[in-house]
C-alpha cells in the first residue's frame, strides 16, 4: 500500500530524548560490511515502521522486532515519533522501512543510531513475498528460519488457493478489478484481473473502462479506499486488507482476505 504525502512533525522537539536514545545504542559491537550482526553479538535486534515491515522481519527469522507506527494509525506518515521510539532505534541493528515512509531515515538521523536502514519492499504477492523475505534473512543471518516459514507458507498458500477455487461461482474464475496493491489477493482467488486502479482516485475515463471488463467483484485497499469505486455496476466490493496484526503474522493477512474473499463469491 503507498502512502505518498508525508509530514514529519515534532522530530526538533525530541531532540531532548537524543542523549539518552544514542547513549543506549552503542554497545561497542560493530556491524560487518554486509550489515549482518557481528559474531557474537547474538540475534539481530530490528525495528519496523509498520506491522507490515515488522511481519517481513518476523518470517524473515528476527526475533527481537520493535514496530514503531501502532497498528491503530492507518496512515503511518501522519504518526508523531516518540523519544521511546528513537530510544529504540538507537539500541537497533536494522532498521526497516518503505519507501513511501521517508520519515524513517530522519528517526534514524534524529536518534544517531548506527543501524542499517533497509528498505523493504511491501507487497504480498507470494513470490514477491518469499523473495523479500530471503533477502532480509540473508542481512539477519537467518536463512533457515527463512526457510521454515516458506515451507508453512507455501502449505497454507496452496490450501487457500484450493480452496477459494472451489468456490468460484459457477466454477469459473471470477472478472475482478483490483486496487493496484491488492492485486495479490485476486491471484490468491485465481481470479481474471481486468483492470487495476489507484492508487490515486479513478477518473471518469478509467470507470468507463473498468467498467466495460464487466467485473463480478473490485478488490479495493481498506487502507486508502477512494469509496465505492464502480457505483452502479453490480460489482460487489471487497475490502483487502494488507497490514498484519501486532503478533506480526503474514498468515493471517491471507486467511482473512481468502475468508472475504470467498464470502463475496459467495453473494455474486
Amino acid at each position: 500500500m503507498a502512502r505518498t504525502r508525508v509530514r514529519i512533525p515534532h522530530l526538533l522537539a525530541l531532540s531532548a530524548a537524543l542523549a539518552l536514545a544514542t547513549g543506549c545504542g552503542d554497545d561497542g559491537a560493530t556491524p560487518s560490511a554486509d550489515g549482518a550482526p557481528p559474531p557474537g553479538k547474538g540475534k539481530p535486534v530490528v525495528v519496523a515502521t509498520t506491522t507490515w515491515e515488522g511481519a517481513f522481519a518476523r518470517a524473515a527469522g528476527a526475533e527481537d522486532v520493535k514496530v514503531i507506527v501502532p497498528q491503530s494509525v492507518h496512515h503511518a506518515p501522519d504518526y508523531d515519533p516518540k523519544p521511546s521510539d528513537l530510544a529504540a532505534v538507537a539500541k537497533a541493528d536494522f532498521v526497516l522501512y518503505a519507501p513511501f515512509e521517508p520519515y524513517a531515515a530522519k528517526i534514524k538521523e534524529a536518534a544517531g543510531s548506527k543501524a542499517k536502514l533497509v528498505e523493504v519492499s511491501l507487497d504480498n504477492d507470494p513470490d514477491k513475498a518469499k523473495a523479500e523475505v530471503d533477502r532480509l534473512a540473508a542481512l539477519f543471518g537467518t536463512p533457515d528460519a527463512a526457510a521454515r516459514w516458506k515451507s508453512g507458507f507455501d502449505t497454507e498458500y496452496g490450501a487457500l488457493n484450493k480452496d477459494l477455487q472451489a468456490a468460484w461461482p459457477g466454477g469459473r474464475s471470477p472478472s475482478v478489478v483490483a486496487q493496484v496493491f491488492t492485486a495479490w489477493s485476486a491471484k490468491l482467488a485465481g481470479a481474471t484481473t481486468v483492470g487495476t486502479y489507484g492508487p490515486e482516485a479513478v477518473t471518469p475515463a478509467q470507470l468507463a473502462r473498468l467498467s466495460a471488463g464487466k467485473p463480478s467483484l473490485v478488490l479495493d485497499n481498506a487502507h486508502m479506499s477512494t469509496g465505492t469505486v464502480l457505483p452502479d455496476s453490480g460489482a460487489k466490493q471487497v475490502g483487502i486488507v494488507n497490514y498484519p496484526g501486532e503478533d506480526l503474522d503474514l498468515l493471517p493477512v491471507y486467511r482473512n482476505a481468502a475468508a472475504e474473499l470467498k464470502k463475496a463469491m459467495g453473494a455474486s
